[in-house]
């Protein structure tokens, strides 16, 4: 039997300069041009505000990790809860437009047919098994 190497440790990220991830440099990269910039367009009261915000949101998102997570992915998920509701709510109160559409709705759907049940034995519930168990080989009985 063939042995095969399994990778570890896939989630620790390529370093570049010293402790520096691929990411991090990125973003740092990025922070750094919009830095540079603004301290070429905008006078100097403008260019320290800039870079504080600026500089500071790109270290926080760059090497701060909350519970192993990079904070990028922290902010993702606040996000996510923010937009997705948690609470759910069971006995809701429809407004009269959602009941206006629900009533037209119902009238427009056509009457289900009732389905008959048919009395099932033990014998035929074993000989249905058999035959997905064999894949078909097995016919079943000629009884019914």
């Amino acid at each position: 039997m063939q042995q095969f190497v399994v990778p570890q440790f896939i989630e620790v990220e390529d370093k570049i300069f010293g402790p520096i991830t691929v990411r991090q440099f990125l973003i740092l990269l990025v922070a750094c041009l919009i830095i540079f910039i603004s301290y070429k367009l905008t006078d100097f009261a403008l260019f320290v505000a800039i870079l504080a915000l600026v500089g500071g949101s790109a270290l926080v998102v760059a090497f701060v990790k909350i519970n192993g997570q990079a904070f990028h992915y922290f902010l993702l998920n606040i996000i996510q809860t923010v937009k997705r509701p948690s609470q759910r709510v069971w006995n809701k109160k429809y407004a009269k437009k959602e009941l206006d559409y629900f009533r037209k709705f119902i009238g427009e759907v056509a009457a289900v047919k009732e389905v008959v049940v048919k009395d099932t034995r033990r014998r035929h519930i074993r000989d249905l098994a058999l035959i997905v168990n064999t894949g078909g080989y097995y016919k079943g009985s000629s009884e019914t």
